[in-house]
């Protein structure tokens, strides 16, 4: 692996001259971990003219916890002193005395404090933008992040089909939370992805719906949205189902709604689709419905390292697809004191000579009764 996190700082260096700056500085962790292969608490790479400059900067010991990521062997480490400070600070002043004029940094994820003291250390050394290169970097993902996500989202469809198959009705939505990130690690999960969703009755259907002690009924729809980290790669999956009895006509003609929106998201995933026209797919058919209002506010989000990356397929959203780049589809549609349904998918987008979207997150779509 030692040689993908060398080719991806490579890609880092050859952005960062094209633009005059002969060095970087990478402060946010997951970037960090994309281009040094883990990222030990409050850890900083610098990224040099050439390759035996890039340093990992760490004010103690990196502990080699699986949650860091397992770092690339041939990277040389720098662990600060004792009270060495801000491994920021101390990665420019490294920097100058190896005679940059410049330096891109991570304006985005530095305080205005940090962005102070980092230029007092060194008044000479001009501190450019490094904007958000890495994370763009980051957008396509190679087979093997693509395999890390596959394995996350096989978790996430063992632990939901466990919980299909127990008794529901009487159970609180942070019980039934609680249980699924449970059996998420037992399956394999180094955590949850993200704080698991469970929405019954008229909190159904609301996306980032916070657990409460509301106790499953009959004749709820039950939302669920869960996600497994499995070496630092994050997938989502979300299933709407109805409790103990046959859904009635409303519950039935929403949900085929939401789902034909879903199907329509996910077929026009194809490399070279704007972003935007791929929330257009989903959302017309819920705006022709009459649901404009009720609808999510994006259709789908980029995952990988974090839950919610690049790309955003929103109304707003600039931009193509390109070929493996996993995104999620997770259309869904919200009525006040009634519930709602959401659906939601981690898929991969592939040509079509490769058989299309590649569907990671499995578990049936169809509306259960549980």
């Amino acid at each position: 692996m030692s040689e993908v996190y060398a080719d991806r700082r490579v890609r880092l260096r050859d952005r960062c001259a094209a633009a005059g700056s002969p060095a970087a500085l990478v402060s946010r962790p997951a970037n960090v971990r994309y281009l040094a292969g883990g990222s030990p608490p409050d850890s900083v790479l610098l990224v040099g003219p050439e390759p035996e400059s890039d340093v990992l900067l760490c004010p103690v010991p990196p502990g080699g916890e699986p949650a860091d990521g397992r770092l690339d062997e041939l990277l040389r480490q720098q662990v600060l002193p004792a009270g060495g400070g801000d491994p920021a600070v101390a990665a420019v002043d490294l920097a100058r005395r190896a005679g940059a004029d410049a330096l891109a940094v991570e304006e985005h994820h530095l305080t205005v404090a940090r962005h102070r003291a980092m230029g007092s250390v060194a008044p000479a050394l001009r501190l450019a933008d490094l904007a958000c290169a890495v994370e763009q970097l980051r957008i396509v993902k190679d087979e093997d992040e693509i395999a890390c996500l596959r394995i996350a989202a096989e978790i996430a469809d063992q632990a939901l089909g466990e919980l299909l198959e127990s008794i529901l009705v009487g159970r609180t939505e942070r019980h039934l939370a609680l249980e699924l990130e449970r059996r998420l690690v037992d399956h394999g999960a180094d955590g949850a992805a993200f704080p698991t969703s469970v929405g019954t009755g008229p909190h159904s259907g609301r996306r980032g719906h916070r657990p409460t002690d509301r106790r499953v009924e009959e004749g709820d729809f039950l939302t669920v949205c869960l996600g497994a980290d499995y070496r630092g790669y994050r997938c989502e999956i979300g299933r709407t189902f109805v409790i103990g009895t046959t859904p009635a006509d409303w519950q039935i003609e929403l949900y085929e709604l939401v789902f034909a929106a879903q199907r329509a998201g996910r077929e026009s995933l194809a490399p070279g689709a704007e972003y935007r026209d791929v929330d257009r797919a989903a959302r017309q058919i819920l705006d022709a419905a009459g649901h404009a209002e009720a609808a999510v506010p994006l259709t789908g989000h980029g995952v990988g390292l974090e839950i919610d990356e690049d790309p955003q397929l929103s109304p707003s959203a600039m931009g193509k697809l390109d070929a493996c780049v996993p995104v999620t589809v997770e259309p869904g549609v919200h009525l006040p004191g009634r519930g709602g349904v959401r659906i939601d998918d981690t898929l991969v987008v592939r040509q079509e000579a490769d058989g299309g979207p590649e569907l990671l997150t499995i578990t049936t779509k169809e509306l259960l009764a549980l």
